[in-house]
């Protein structure tokens, strides 16, 4: 009989994580596809619960982190995928679910769903789910290289409910129009406003960026899952060579997200009931204290290109949840695809980035490996492992999507979590004080951030500023006008006026008056 103290037999609980992965012509290698490095990580996550009963049997939901490749419309794998994703790993590990889900695209879902699931969980509408991730981009890029062109596709067919590509709020047509399409140039726009704020040079910033950095590469060197587990000084990030390349001011290539992996990472949360049932031993249980998301405004119309405030709202109101400060939390993982979201975080709550707890629990993005919208489900595998090794203990993660378009926060611990009379799952309403962006052609414009992206068709010199009526303005700038490109290569546009005319393409072109 359980007792007093016991949690209610319908309060959702972790029971198993699992990870997989392989790095091209390592020994094993074995070029595996998406479905195959998820269905062994789901296996992982199964043998990992360590129960007497069956676990596939009792899955009744399985969640698919929609693959990178599969993350925009009109992109399809190269080598074909399946159907029915949820259903192709499941079918691995012999489970059968009534419910089959493909997720949007962002970093930030698997967080979310964690909530999600552990809301159906404790409301008795499921008893056991899976978030099962993969990316083999990895693999793919090495096999194309050599022509080879396996056929990955699958058919399953069955229940599925496609969540859709979930883009809203990150596709900018002005910022695309003006060649920042994709995350590194947004980012880089979004980093050299911290930059300009606390009056850094180029040179100077990215050594901060290499402070930042080179302990998670530590991390990095000693996580067997890792896709670049080599430790890195802060000099060897920070110093501009051929093999570091700048990709996008002020990013040189070593201190963004490594998307060329092959990593997969599942997540199994069941009812304590369905845990007892299945004979799970309780050192194997971590409770779910909090799960917050919140959605931000598009870049181009934030009041602070540099700042996120809907991932420091997620953060508070997590903590809140779960009646901790950010001093309690013994284990942190902030998303690190960039530099910018973790200065985010640590310069809120006032950080150091040597903070002796480490802000990283793989080893980040650019060394651990961004496994494109899965990335955070191995931080919560890994945040699993440290409070069940520390059952005293709490972990936090925070996991993004987008251009800091979105974000969520789980907290995470062996220590019960009373769910009957706490909401521990919450998405924040979205901010509406967006700044005004231009409609009509502006004379000019006053630039606050910008960046130079070096893309294989060439550079590009972005700036996202204000036309004279404080309206939002997105443009590239004349490089060939010799007063301009000084400006912006010196690494010190911001501030400076630039005239504006369109060209042919409908582009703001900007020259500095």
């Amino acid at each position: 009989m359980a007792s007093s103290t016991d949690p209610a037999d319908n309060t959702p609980v972790i029971i198993g994580i699992g990870q997989y992965s392989e790095r091209v012509d390592e020994p094993g290698y074995e070029a595996l596809s998406y479905m195959d490095l998820g269905g062994r990580a789901l296996a992982e996550a199964i043998a990992d619960t360590q129960a007497s009963g069956s676990v596939a049997g009792a899955i009744d939901t399985v969640a698919a982190i929609r693959a990178f490749e599969m993350s925009r419309p009109g992109k399809e794998p190269p080598f074909g995928a399946s159907d029915n994703p949820p259903r192709s790993f499941a079918a691995r590990v012999g489970a059968d679910p009534e419910r089959a889900i493909l997720s949007t695209t962002g970093g930030q879902y698997n967080q979310y769903l964690v909530g999600e699931f552990a809301t159906e969980i404790a409301a008795g509408r499921s008893a056991c789910a899976a978030i099962v991730g993969a990316e083999a981009i990895s693999t793919v890029l090495a096999l194309s290289a050599k022509g080879e062109k396996p056929d990955w596709s699958e058919k399953v067919g069955g229940q599925l409910e496609d969540r859709g590509y979930g883009l809203d709020g990150m596709m900018e047509p002005a910022l695309f129009a003006h060649g920042a399409s994709g995350a590194i140039p947004l980012y880089a726009i979004a980093e050299n406003t911290r930059r300009a704020k606390l009056g850094m040079s180029l040179d100077e910033y990215r050594r901060e960026i290499g402070e930042l950095f080179a302990p998670f590469s530590r991390v990095a060197a000693n996580n067997p899952h890792a896709a670049a587990p080599t430790e890195r000084s802060a000099e060897d990030l920070a110093t501009v060579t051929d093999r570091n390349r700048i990709v996008a001011e002020p990013y040189a290539r070593m201190t963004v997200a490594r998307d060329q992996v092959n990593q997969a990472a599942a997540i199994i949360i069941a009812s304590v009931a369905k845990a007892r049932e299945l004979g799970i031993p309780e050192s194997r249980w971590v409770h779910i204290h909090a799960v917050t998301s919140a959605t931000e405004l598009e870049l181009s119309e934030r009041p602070d290109l540099s700042a996120c405030p809907a991932s420091i709202a997620s953060m508070e109101r997590a903590l809140d949840i779960a009646g901790k400060g950010i001093d309690d939390i013994d284990h942190l993982d902030f998303y690190s695809c960039f530099a910018i979201p973790v200065f985010n975080q640590i310069d809120h709550f006032g950080l150091s980035a040597k903070d002796s707890r480490g802000l990283t629990l793989t080893g980040g993005l650019p060394f651990f490996g961004g496994a494109g919208n899965n990335y955070s489900a191995h931080a919560i595998c890994e945040a699993v492992q440290r409070v069940r090794d520390e059952p005293e203990s709490y972990a936090l993660v925070g996991a993004n999507g987008g251009w800091m378009s979105k974000y969520a926060t789980g907290i995470y611990s062996a220590q019960p979590a009373d769910w009957k009379g706490t909401q521990r799952v919450t998405e924040l309403p979205k901010a509406t004080d967006g700044v005004p962006r231009s409609t009509e052609p502006a004379p000019r414009a006053t630039i606050e951030s910008y960046t130079i992206n070096h893309a294989r068709n060439g550079s590009d010199a972005i700036f996202i500023g204000r036309d004279p009526d404080g309206n939002r303005v997105v443009g590239n700038a004349a490089m060939s006008h010799a007063p301009t490109r000084k400006a912006f290569e010196s690494g010190e546009p911001f501030g400076r006026t630039l005239s504006l005319e369109r060209d042919e393409r409908g582009r703001n072109i900007g020259r500095v008056e």
